[in-house]
C-alpha cells in the first residue's frame, strides 16, 4: 500500500466522549496551523491527533503524516534513539501506534497505515535542517523533550502544514513542574494568535484503566511528601486510634493560615487524606476515633477520601464553607489546576487581596506539586476571564 486513500472519512467516524474531546476535534478541524493538546493519559490526545492526520492525508488535504516522539525507558530513564538502536526505535514507535489505534481500527487496518509511504516515523533528535511542507506533524510525549527541541520543531513547519504538539505536563513529566517541554510548549502556544490550545483533564479520561492509573499516580505524589513534625504526629496518633484506616498523607495548614491571615473556623489545622472507602475507619462510627487523635495532638483535623473529584479539597479547606457548592469545575489545565467559578462568587473564592486562593494554592502545591488558578465564567454569555 502506497497511500492512505481507504481511510477517507475516518476522523468523522471518531466520536468524542467528553466535552474536552469535542473541543479537541473542533481545534484540529480549525484553520490554525498550530495545535497544542495537553492532559493526562487516557484522554484521547494521541488517538484524535493521529486519526486526524491519517484521515486528512487520505482526503488529500496533506501529503503525509509525520510522527515524532521520544522513546524513553521508564525504568532507567534512558532514551532510545535511532543512533543507539534504530531497529528497536522503529519497532517501539510502531507498537505505540498499534496500541493507540487498534482499539478503534483493528490491528489489520493499523498495519496498513504503518506500511503506507504517507506515514513517516521520525526521531525528534534529527529534525534540524528539515522542512515539512504539506504535512501533519505530530509531536507526542513532548513532556519528555527539552523546550528547545519543541521550538526547533516549530521552525520546521513548512508551507501548507499543521503541527500538533501533545503532552502530559503533570503525571508524566521528567523535570520540575512548569519546566518540561509540554509546559513550555503550552505557554508558548497559548500566546500565539494562530494557535489553538486544548487542555484535557480528569473528566476527559475515557479509558477505565487510565482513570485508575492516574488516581494511583496522584496517590503516589501525596505519599512521597516529606512530612513535618505535626504531620508525623497526626499520622502516628491515627495509627494508634484508627489502625485499619489507610492514611495517604497529612498536611499541616497552620503556617499557611497565619501567612494568609485565615481565621475562619471552617479551616482545620491539619488535612488528612485517606484511601477511598477508609474515611469511616479513620473517623469512627460516632466520630470517637478522630476525637481521640485531636485530643492527643491538640490539633483540629479534617479528613477526606482520595478520589478524582478535586472539589472535595475545596470543600474541606477553603475559608468560605459554602463556596464548593458554586465551583463549576476544578480540574487540570496544563501544569496547573483550574477552578471555574461564576462572576457572582468570584469574590468569596479569591478572598480579600486574593488571600483565600493563595492559601488554597499553597496547600494544593504541598499535596500534588501543582498550583491553582481561578477562571471566571459568565454562564449566561459563555464568556470566561482568567484571574
Amino acid at each position: 500500500m502506497d497511500g492512505l486513500d481507504k481511510f477517507k472519512g475516518l476522523f468523522d467516524a471518531l466520536e468524542p466522549k467528553s466535552e474536552g474531546q469535542r473541543e479537541l476535534k473542533e481545534a484540529l478541524l480549525s484553520d490554525v496551523d498550530l495545535v497544542g493538546v495537553f492532559g493526562p493519559t487516557g484522554t484521547g490526545k494521541s488517538l484524535f491527533s493521529i486519526v486526524y492526520g491519517v484521515s486528512m492525508t487520505a482526503e488529500g488535504r496533506f501529503r503525509r503524516v509525520v510522527l515524532a516522539r521520544p522513546v524513553i525507558d521508564v525504568v532507567t530513564g534512558r532514551e532510545l534513539t535511532v543512533m543507539t538502536d534504530a531497529q528497536s526505535y522503529r519497532r517501539l514507535a510502531a507498537e505505540y501506534l498499534m496500541d493507540i489505534l487498534s482499539g478503534f481500527l483493528g490491528e489489520e487496518r493499523v498495519r496498513e497505515i504503518l506500511s503506507s509511504d504517507s506515514l513517516v516515523l521520525v526521531d525528534p533528535h534529527f529534525l534540524r535542517g528539515r522542512t515539512f511542507d504539506n504535512s501533519v506533524i505530530i509531536v507526542d510525549d513532548s513532556q519528555s523533550m527539552p523546550p528547545e527541541a519543541i521550538v526547533e520543531i516549530i521552525t520546521r513547519l513548512g508551507t501548507g502544514s499543521k503541527l500538533i504538539v501533545i503532552g502530559d505536563p503533570v503525571f508524566q513529566r521528567t523535570s520540575e513542574p512548569g519546566l518540561d517541554g509540554a509546559s513550555m510548549a503550552r505557554e508558548i502556544l497559548s500566546n500565539e494568535p494562530t494557535a489553538e490550545v486544548v487542555d484535557l483533564g480528569l473528566k476527559d479520561i475515557v479509558r477505565p484503566g487510565a482513570k485508575r492509573g492516574v488516581k494511583m499516580l496522584m496517590e503516589l505524589l501525596m505519599r512521597r511528601r516529606t512530612l513535618n513534625q505535626a504531620e508525623k504526629e497526626v499520622i502516628e496518633a491515627a495509627r494508634m486510634h484508627s489502625p485499619d484506616a489507610d492514611i495517604i498523607t497529612a498536611v499541616d495548614l497552620q503556617d499557611a493560615k497565619r501567612k494568609w491571615g485565615i481565621e475562619s473556623d471552617h479551616v482545620p489545622d491539619v488535612l488528612v487524606v485517606v484511601k477511598e472507602g477508609h474515611l469511616g475507619r479513620f473517623i469512627g462510627r460516632g466520630g470517637e476515633r478522630i476525637e481521640k487523635i485531636e485530643g492527643e495532638t491538640g490539633l483540629r483535623i479534617r479528613a477526606i477520601e482520595h478520589t478524582l473529584d478535586l472539589k472535595e479539597i475545596v470543600r474541606a479547606i477553603h475559608p468560605v464553607s459554602w463556596i464548593h457548592k458554586h465551583v463549576i469545575d476544578f480540574d487540570f489545565a496544563g501544569p496547573q489546576l483550574k477552578i471555574k467559578v461564576s462572576k457572582e462568587h468570584m469574590g468569596p473564592m479569591l478572598g480579600q487581596k486574593g488571600a483565600h486562593i493563595r492559601f488554597l494554592d499553597e496547600i494544593v502545591r504541598k499535596l500534588l506539586g501543582v498550583g491553582v488558578f481561578v477562571e471566571e465564567v459568565e454562564e449566561r454569555r459563555g464568556r470566561r476571564r482568567r484571574r
